[in-house]
């Protein structure tokens, strides 16, 4: 199928002129929207946007054979997705489906490999857009006026709120990033943490910020694989690192959440979910999480009960990842030309193409986050869930420095 039979498809909403290698024209979508113009620089990158729409627009975008002569990167993102309900499901898909499932058996080398491509990037990269605690995960927005900073703290005392923390209690937590939550953890609940990472460049990070805070002896940090962790602990954490398990590993991880746990404890998991099972884009695939996968609930739900674990709670937050990014996306556009001299102008129209297909997956194509809080026990948490406001109000109050 050509690229003019492929467009025609695929673009039924908005306004997009697309200039054509020789000079033709293609005017596409029901004149709705703002303005697009877009030119294919060549032919060899019309037959790869036609091959491979989902793998070859970016790749088009990030090295040129996409420029875009009016509007902007974000808008045209939005028209993909406002385009994504005409999508039609290609034959193979099984086998599609297998072949992402292979490059999900995320074991030991590979996870630290996939890790390393993302989070091993400079951190003078990611200091430059994100909230001043380094929080790369979905922020909590309780009100649409928050900033970053805010909805961050707030996503972290929402968190802490259901894992209903006591002074002197033990947590673990898989995927520490940069350290910001254990340490907070630590600062405004008095607990104790065992936090790891596969990510050289977090991990130094993580040590250091506990270190300045005079906290390295109830923060501790590690280069540690989560199913190397021993020992048992009345808390275990998971933020943002689920989505790079990959579902071969879903029950070894689950059965490593139990195994962790102490018969009374309280485990909390925040991922990105999806609504139905997939597959992951192949752009993001390739450039952006290797190994990853987003789950619906129905993949995670059978292996946390075959793992020996009750559901107590689950909550799913919509929009506030759109919000987030957004965020992000903004701030990544105030201060692009200095990542391009981090960096260079190529990896600058691969992030912001990220970016951007990120912030519009969550806002309008149904990807959303999802918390489970998992136990052993039916009776180690109150009733109702009035306590995690209450818990929410209390480390709002002034907190005291931890020593």
């Amino acid at each position: 199928m050509g690229l003019q039979s492929v467009l025609e498809r695929a673009v039924r909403d908005g306004d997009l002129t697309l200039k054509l290698p020789g000079g033709g024209e293609l005017r596409l979508g029901d004149g709705t929207g703002p303005r697009l113009v877009a030119r294919i620089t060549s032919a060899g990158w019309a037959a790869r946007i036609a091959a491979r729409p989902g793998l070859g627009v970016g790749e088009a975008y990030m090295d040129g054979g996409l420029v875009l002569e009016e509007g902007t990167i974000a808008q045209f993102i939005d028209l993909i997705g406002a385009n994504a309900k005409f999508a039609t499901r290609k034959r193979g898909g099984f086998r599609r489906w297998l072949r992402q499932t292979l490059r999900e058996a995320n074991d030991r080398v590979a996870s630290r490999k996939n890790v390393a491509h993302h989070y091993d990037l400079s951190y003078d990269l990611y200091r430059r857009f994100l909230d001043e605690d380094m929080q790369y995960s979905c922020a909590y927005f309780e009100r649409p006026d928050m900033t970053l900073e805010e909805a961050q703290l707030a996503k972290k005392r929402h968190i802490a709120a259901k894992l209903a923390l006591e002074p002197g209690q033990s947590v673990v937590e898989i995927g520490c990033g940069w350290g910001g939550l254990a340490l907070t953890l630590v600062e405004e609940a008095g607990v104790e943490v065992d936090a790891i990472t596969l990510s050289v460049e977090q991990l130094k990070v993580a040590q250091a910020r506990a270190e300045a805070k005079g906290l390295a002896h109830k923060a501790r940090f590690s280069l540690t694989d989560y199913r190397d962790l021993k020992g048992t602990y009345d808390r275990v954490l998971s933020v943002a690192m689920f989505e790079a398990v990959g579902r071969p590993h879903f029950q070894e991880y689950f059965d490593g959440v139990a195994r962790l746990m102490k018969d009374d404890g309280v485990g909390l998991i925040h991922a990105i979910g999806r609504p139905e099972p997939g597959v992951t884009n192949a752009w993001i695939d390739k450039y952006i999480f290797p190994g990853g996968y987003s789950p619906a609930l129905s993949e995670v739900l059978p292996a946390i009960e075959r793992a020996g674990l009750i559901v107590t709670d689950v909550e799913v937050l919509r929009l506030h990842y759109a919000e987030t990014i957004r965020h992000w996306r903004e701030r990544f556009e105030a201060v692009r030309s200095d990542i391009a001299q981090l960096y260079d102008e190529r990896f600058c129209r691969m992030f912001e193409f990220y970016l951007g297909i990120a912030e519009q997956s969550f806002r309008a194509r149904r990807q959303f986050i999802w918390q489970i809080q998992v136990a052993k026990r039916v009776d180690v948490l109150p009733i109702t869930r009035d306590y995690i406001k209450d818990g929410e109000r209390a480390m709002a109050k002034p907190a005291k420095r931890v020593a």
